[in-house]
């Protein structure tokens, strides 16, 4: 079905008296279906009403717009009506004059006669035939928000939009009047927004429950889908066997919203100032030798640290990701480089490890990765997936062991994921075995690994020797995946809230700096150097500068997006993606799947600070859509059923389920 309603991107900014803003809606996107009924739920202050205002023509996006039918709405039409809470009543006009208002406005190209008959027959829609002479005043609430029904109704809007209008109503009033609207959106067809808190009320009207997370910078936290079969009746739903589950569902996201508090700035008179504004100048930040600590080694040599008032970073090469995570969080790290799924994988405790929360507002790289396979492989044969599971088969007694570099790293995930696809079990057809990059080139000649996992110069320095062959890139797996990403303790963004900024600046002029390709040339002699990846240019170039070369005999190709830094939004820390990686996580057993798994992403997975790093440089500060996405198997991810998507894997380990609540550090 096509869609009506198309909420395209939309920002609501409010300005301060002091000259600042407040950001009440952020990135908002949803597309509606004709005669479809959408709730809006959240809590006080998270931006519904303001959403409708929006859709109704009342208010007007900051950014972004609302499409009905093809169109952008500029202002207020008879399409689109409003029910209020308070009913909007002329007092001084009967029940048949408060309607007659409407129809005689909107529709005084029709005769008279035709006129008074569409007023009868909306005053008879809601069963006020025996009130239709008296004024509001004389009226019950109920029988008011029936007369502002019959009005708004009357002028046959395309959309109804309704700001809770109930809520000013006994349970029994509101009971009835719920069932009457049910019957005449069933019979009208009109497509509805409505705003409540009521949960009972959301599940029994809607077809979609829109959870909106708590202001500043409230988006779409999560969409419930509500497959009771329509015509509806209260006892039919309150019956039906998932409407507990469904109920809980938005109840326990409402509660995480509550308990849920943001990262926000430490007071200045908290805070030690060290010069520039910044609380702190000296940064230690650790890196692993790669083509992708582009951004880092950038960012050090051409002055953008510098220039946002970090006078003194110290680029810490360290040997492993293991010695990045345990340097972050003993405090001797300030900040480091991590693979993708590092900030969430320390903020849950996977593994059994003890809860640390890390921030990631930040992506510095996409893609970058490659799995490489020993050139015996290619010997036997072995060009695709599919070869490799029939090689396998062929020696079920041989242990074949694959190197990563980390259980959360995306090298990890994505290998785990290609091989699972092919019907090749990662713990059970295959050993794989975590090792630092720079030694999965010695650990391949040695034949202790079959292949490995790892970002570049590692994959290309195989090919260069002769040793491996590319079987397939992680652009091939998943293009545009996050790989690299900047991991701060939250305790650290809270202490230093000024200087985490700073960083991020720098960080992202750096970004913007790698991904002009008239800048790789210099970069990639600032890369070879021994203090950072100290690699040979010849076999550091493919991907980054050069075409890329598998080593299997295919001709080089030049991939523009092997190494990302900055086009494409490539810097937004995605809530969509990091979910994905939990899921990922829960799939292998690493950790239980989160049952408050928004409440992790919002503590994350941090879009609210990059927004702020973007602003303060002036630019735009654009954020990753909320969609549903497919890896190169085809499966689709969906962002509000993502056990769903773990239970729809063939391969997968034993699914846990479980709360996984964080201590709290110090915040305003």
């Amino acid at each position: 079905m096509s869609t009506f309603i198309e909420i395209d991107h939309v920002d609501r900014v409010f300005p301060l008296p002091n000259g600042e803003q407040y950001i009440a809606l952020k990135n908002i996107e949803l597309k509606i279906k004709p005669g479809e009924f959408i709730s809006l739920i959240g809590h006080s202050g998270c931006g519904k009403s303001t959403l409708l205002n929006m859709v109704s023509g009342l208010d007007t996006p900051t950014v972004g717009g609302v499409i009905v039918e093809g169109r952008e709405i500029q202002g207020p039409g008879p399409d689109r009506m409003v029910v209020f809470q308070n009913y909007s009543l002329l007092p001084w006009l009967t029940v048949r004059q408060n309607i007659g208002l409407a129809v005689n406005r909107v529709m005084r190209h029709l005769p008279k006669t035709e006129r008074n008959k569409i007023i009868e027959d909306n005053i008879q829609l809601v069963g006020l035939k025996h009130a239709a002479h008296k004024l509001p005043g004389q009226l019950s609430g109920g029988m008011k928000q029936r007369v502002a029904i019959a009005r708004a109704l009357s002028i046959k809007p395309k959309v109804l939009l309704l700001d809770e209008p109930f809520g000013a109503l006994d349970a029994l009033t509101r009971g009835n009047l719920q069932e009457r609207l049910m019957e005449i959106v069933q019979e009208s067809q009109v497509t509805c927004i409505m705003v409540t808190h009521d949960v009972d009320e959301a599940l029994l009207l809607s077809d979609r429950v829109v959870m909106l997370t708590t202001g500043p910078e409230a988006h779409i936290g999560q969409i419930l889908e509500v497959p009771i079969p329509r015509p509806r009746h209260r006892l039919e739903v309150v019956n039906h066997p998932s409407y507990y589950a469904f109920r809980n569902e938005i109840v326990y996201f409402l509660n995480q919203q509550k308990r849920s508090k943001r990262v926000g700035k430490v007071a200045q008179a908290s805070s030690v100032m060290a010069g520039n504004g910044l609380e702190k100048i000296n940064l230690n930040i650790g890196f692993i030798p790669l083509t992708d600590c582009a951004p880092l080694v950038v960012a050090k040599e051409k002055g953008f640290f510098q220039e946002e008032g970090l006078d003194a970073v110290n680029l810490v090469r360290e040997p492993s990701w293991k010695a990045i995570a345990e340097g972050v969080i003993s405090g001797r790290l300030d900040a480091a480089q991590m693979v993708a799924g590092m900030p969430l994988s320390l903020t849950v405790g996977a593994g059994g490890k003890l809860p640390v929360p890390i921030i990631n507002a930040l992506v510095m790289s996409r893609n970058g990765n490659a799995i490489t396979l020993a050139k015996s492989f290619a010997q036997a044969g072995v060009k695709n997936l599919g070869d490799l599971k029939n090689k396998l088969m062929e020696t079920p007694d041989k242990v074949h062991t694959f190197g990563m570099v980390h259980p959360a790293s995306m090298h990890n995930l994505l290998l785990r994921y290609w091989l699972a696809s092919g019907g090749i079990d990662p713990d059970q057809d295959v050993t794989l075995t975590a090792i630092p990059p720079a030694q999965m080139v010695a650990n391949l000649k040695a034949g202790n690994l079959d292949g490995y996992c790892v970002g570049e110069p590692w994959n290309s320095r195989a090919v260069y020797e002769g040793l491996g062959y590319v079987i397939d890139t992680s652009l091939d797996i998943w293009a545009g995946h996050p790989e690299k990403v900047l991991g701060v303790k939250e305790e650290w963004v809270a202490k230093y809230p000024e200087t985490h900024l700073a960083l991020m600046r720098a960080l992202l002029k750096a970004c913007e700096y790698c991904d002009d390709r008239r800048n790789r040339e210099e970069i990639m002699g600032l890369l070879c150097q021994p203090q950072y990846v100290g690699s040979l240019e010849d076999y550091t170039r493919p991907g980054f500068l050069d075409p890329y070369n598998r080593g299997d005999g295919t001709e080089p190709q030049q991939l523009l997006r092997f190494n990302q830094f900055y086009v494409d939004q490539a810097n937004c820390p995605g809530r969509g993606e990091g979910l994905w990686t939990l899921t990922q996580l829960a799939r292998w057993g690493y950790t239980p799947f989160p049952k408050n798994w928004v409440e992790i992403l919002e503590r994350v997975r941090r879009p609210d600070l990059f927004g702020e790093a973007c602003r303060q440089l002036g630019w735009p500060d654009t954020e990753s859509d909320r969609h549903n996405f497919a890896l190169f198997d085809g499966m689709v991810f969906t962002p509000d059923d993502p056990i769903g998507y773990i239970q729809r894997f063939t391969i997968h380990r034993e699914l846990k389920v479980s709360e996984i609540l964080i201590d709290s550090v110090s915040r305003s």
